[in-house]
């Protein structure tokens, strides 16, 4: 039998197919401003590549902050538990999850069962978040995707004392205008990121192994800084964005219907 997770994120959606314990396929498209269209589609868009039949689906789960707009899922369930469950599938031996995505970022300890144990969780500041990396990089005028390997070259980052997101692009217009190196304002950046998230690991006590998730785990960068404070590797599987998903569909196939 086949099942299905659906994960609306604020700037992503992701849909995660599995059968007999394995993973099919996945998916991500953009959420857009209808978090209702994207879930249809992202879902419609996986069955096509897929070509799988709708009818063939025995059960779907629902996640992320957009769960509930998915009026087609069997069940929705919070994402703390889809992503302890995602990392556990892909790989039995994680302890840790380090979430990084477009308006949140989270911690989460794993036990060896993949249950979750503890967390912690900043969705009340744009700090620490995709969408704190986002701003900076419109005022470096640097493509999103750029950044990480742009500021892995810096030798001496900037250093950036504010948390506040406003306030931050306020310092790293005054470092532009003050002609600091662009790939040290990066760094500072990176590193102003780990530190806020590097504060949730430190609550939680995350032990290794762990695993980065969400788009941000794209950016090396910010992997690199988070190691650096935490003093640990920090692993990025193959599916980053597509691990709450995954979790959402274990957990369906998990369902007694």
């Amino acid at each position: 039998m086949i099942f299905a997770g659906i994960d609306i994120g604020s700037i992503t959606a992701k849909a995660a197919l599995i059968k007999d314990n394995k993973l099919l396929g996945t998916r991500v498209i953009p959420t857009g401003y209808n978090p209702v269209i994207a879930g249809q589609k992202v879902f419609s868009d996986l069955l096509a590549h897929s070509k799988i039949n709708r009818r063939d689906v025995k059960a779907i789960v629902a996640t992320g902050y957009g769960r509930n707009s998915v009026d087609f899922a069997n069940k929705a369930m919070t994402e703390i538990i889809c992503h302890g469950v995602g990392a556990h599938f892909l790989n039995p031996d994680i302890r840790g999850i380090i979430d990084v995505g477009g308006q949140d970022s989270k911690a989460i300890a794993l036990d060896s069962e993949g249950q979750v144990e503890n967390f912690a969780m900043n969705d009340k500041c744009a700090a620490g978040t995709g969408r704190f990396l986002e701003v900076m990089a419109k005022a470096l005028e640097v493509k999103l995707d750029d950044l990480g390997s742009i500021g892995l070259s810096s030798r001496a980052p900037s250093k950036i004392s504010s948390i506040c997101t406003v306030f931050a692009e306020s310092e790293v217009i005054s470092m532009i205008a003050g002609q600091q190196k662009r790939e040290d304002i990066i760094a500072g950046i990176h590193e102003s990121t780990a530190a806020r998230v590097g504060g949730l690991a430190a609550k939680v006590k995350l032990q290794a192994p762990v695993i980065m998730t969400g788009g941000v785990a794209k950016n090396q960068g910010v992997v690199k800084a988070l190691e650096k404070r935490l003093t640990l590797e920090i692993l990025v599987g193959d599916f980053p964005q597509e691990n709450g998903a995954i979790g959402a569909a274990v957990l369906a196939s998990r369902m007694k219907l």
